[in-house]
C-alpha cells in the first residue's frame, strides 16, 4: 500500500470542500521576528553572567512560524473555521541567537545534550511547537449568531493578544445579538484558555504551571501561550462575561462589560470613545475584586482618559490613567494571560513594557504619535508609569518604530526601545532593537 503525504493546506481544504460550501477564505501569514538587547539580567546572557551586548548572540532572541487560517459557510446560516500556528526556531537557537522569542517552546535532554544552548537547563534541545489556535462553528438566525469552539476573543478584561508570533486563543460559546439599533449585546462562556494566565493555578501569581520550562527559566524573550499551545481550565471553573456595544449618538461609542470568573473574581468596565472630525476623547473605568480567590484582597479601581486628534497623515494622542492603592491584584490587565506582564486595553498601556500601568497604586501617562510619510509608518510612543506603593514597578519607555511594505505583501517593521524600569537590568536603563517580518497571503 501506498502512503501519500498530505500537506496541511491541503487536508483543510479537503476538510471543507467535502461539503461542497461556499465562500470558502484561506489566508495566512509567515513570520520572522529577532530582538537583541544590551540588559545585563535577561536570557541566556543574564544566567552565564555575562553583560548584555546588542546583537550579541547570548542577548538575542528569534523565532518564526506560520499561521493558517480557513473559513467556509457550510449551510445558510452556518459557517466555521479554522486556524493552525507552527512556532519554529529554525535552528537559529543554536547558532545566530540564545534565546527563542515563543513561551510555547519545550525542551528536551535537559541534563545529557551537550548544545551549547540554555546553559541553566543542562544544555537543552529547543523543540518546535505546533496546534490548532482556532477550530468553530457558528450559525446566525435573524440578528443573533451563536458561535461555538476554540477562538479568539476581543473584550476588554479576556483577550487575545496579537503582537507576537503566537496568539493566545479561548474555548468558549459566545452568542451575539444586534436586533436593536446600533446595539451589540454580548454573552460568552469561556472553558477554558491557552494563555499563560495565573488564575486559579500554582505557584500563586504566576508562572501557570502549564507554562513551559524555556518560559518559566527566562529563556524565552516573551510569553502568552502555554507550552506546545496547551488548552486549560480558565481560572478554577471557567468564567462568564456580558457585554452591551452601543453606537446609537454618533460618533459616540460606548459599552459596558462584567465578568465573572467563577469562585475567583468579579469585574466590570465601562468605556466611551469619540471620534468627531479628526477629534479623540475617551474615558474607561473599571474595577476588580479577587476577594474570593485570596482572603483579603480588597477590590481595585482604575480609570484612564485620553484626547488626540487624527488626520489621514498623522495622529497624536495624550493619555493618563491611575489605579487606586487598595492591596488588591490592580485593575486592567488581561486575565488571559500572565498577570505581571499581561497586556491592558487601558489608553496608557507601553508599546512594549506590559505589566506596568494596571498594578495597585499605578500613576501613567502616554504620549503617542504615528505619521505615514513617503511610504513609511512612522510611530513614537512615551509611557511614564510611577507607583508609591510598589515602588519597583515603576517604568519609564520611549520607543520609535519604522515600518513599510515591500513586494506588496512583506511588511517590515524596525522598533528601538529604552527602558528605565527598576525591576528590570538592576534598575538600569537599557536600548533594545527588534526587527519583524511578515509575508501576508
Amino acid at each position: 500500500m501506498k502512503l501519500v503525504k498530505m500537506s496541511l493546506a491541503a487536508a483543510m481544504l479537503m476538510g471543507v470542500s467535502a461539503f461542497a460550501v461556499d465562500n470558502v477564505k484561506i489566508s495566512g501569514d509567515a513570520q520572522i521576528v529577532y530582538g537583541t538587547w544590551d540588559a545585563d539580567t535577561f536570557g541566556y546572557n543574564g544566567f552565564i553572567g555575562k553583560d548584555g551586548e546588542l546583537f550579541d548572540k547570548d542577548s538575542s532572541a528569534a523565532d518564526a512560524a506560520m499561521h493558517l487560517n480557513v473559513s467556509a459557510d457550510l449551510l445558510p446560516g452556518i459557517s466555521a473555521g479554522a486556524s493552525y500556528t507552527m512556532v519554529s526556531t529554525l535552528g537559529l537557537e543554536n547558532n545566530f541567537v540564545s534565546n527563542v522569542w515563543a513561551s510555547s517552546h519545550t525542551t528536551k535532554n535537559l541534563t545529557t545534550n551537550g548544545n551549547n544552548y540554555a546553559g541553566p537547563l543542562g544544555g537543552a534541545k529547543v523543540e518546535n511547537s505546533s496546534w490548532f489556535n482556532e477550530a468553530w462553528a457558528a450559525i446566525t438566525l435573524g440578528k443573533t449568531t451563536a458561535k461555538v469552539g476554540r477562538m479568539a476573543l476581543d473584550t476588554p478584561l479576556a483577550f487575545t493578544e496579537t503582537w507576537s508570533v503566537e496568539q493566545n486563543t479561548f474555548e468558549a460559546a459566545v452568542l451575539l445579538n444586534q436586533d436593536l439599533p446600533d446595539t451589540t449585546l454580548v454573552a460568552a462562556y469561556v472553558g477554558n484558555g491557552n494563555g499563560t494566565e495565573w488564575f486559579g493555578d500554582s505557584p500563586l501569581f504566576g508562572p501557570g504551571t502549564s507554562t513551559s520550562d524555556v518560559y518559566q527559566t527566562g529563556l524565552a524573550y516573551t510569553g502568552i501561550v502555554n507550552a506546545n499551545g496547551a488548552f486549560t481550565t480558565y481560572g478554577t471553573d471557567g468564567a462568564y462575561a456580558f457585554g452591551i456595544v452601543n453606537n446609537s449618538v454618533k460618533p459616540l461609542t460606548v459599552q459596558a462589560w462584567y465578568y465573572d470568573v467563577t469562585r475567583m473574581a468579579q469585574a466590570y468596565w465601562i468605556q466611551a470613545d469619540l471620534n468627531m472630525e479628526g477629534i479623540l476623547l475617551g474615558a474607561q473605568y473599571t474595577n476588580v475584586d479577587a476577594g474570593d480567590f485570596v482572603s483579603g484582597l480588597e477590590d481595585n479601581t482604575a480609570y484612564a482618559v485620553m484626547a488626540g486628534f487624527a488626520t489621514d497623515a498623522f495622529t497624536i494622542k495624550a493619555s493618563y490613567s491611575s489605579v487606586d492603592d487598595a492591596a488588591g491584584v490592580g485593575a486592567g490587565w488581561n486575565t488571559a494571560t500572565n498577570w505581571s506582564t499581561a497586556q491592558s486595553k487601558l489608553y496608557t498601556e507601553a508599546w512594549w513594557n506590559y505589566g506596568y500601568i494596571a498594578m495597585p497604586d499605578a500613576t501613567s501617562f502616554n504620549i503617542t504619535g504615528e505619521a505615514s510619510l513617503s511610504g513609511f509608518d512612522l510611530g513614537a510612543y512615551y509611557t511614564s508609569v510611577s507607583n508609591d506603593t510598589m515602588t519597583t514597578h515603576e517604568v519609564n519607555e520611549l520607543t520609535i518604530t519604522a515600518g513599510t511594505q515591500l513586494l506588496g505583501a512583506l511588511d517590515a517593521t524596525l522598533a528601538y526601545i529604552n527602558t528605565d524600569a527598576k525591576d528590570q537590568n538592576n534598575g538600569d536603563a537599557y536600548n533594545s532593537v527588534q526587527a519583524y517580518l511578515t509575508l501576508n497571503f
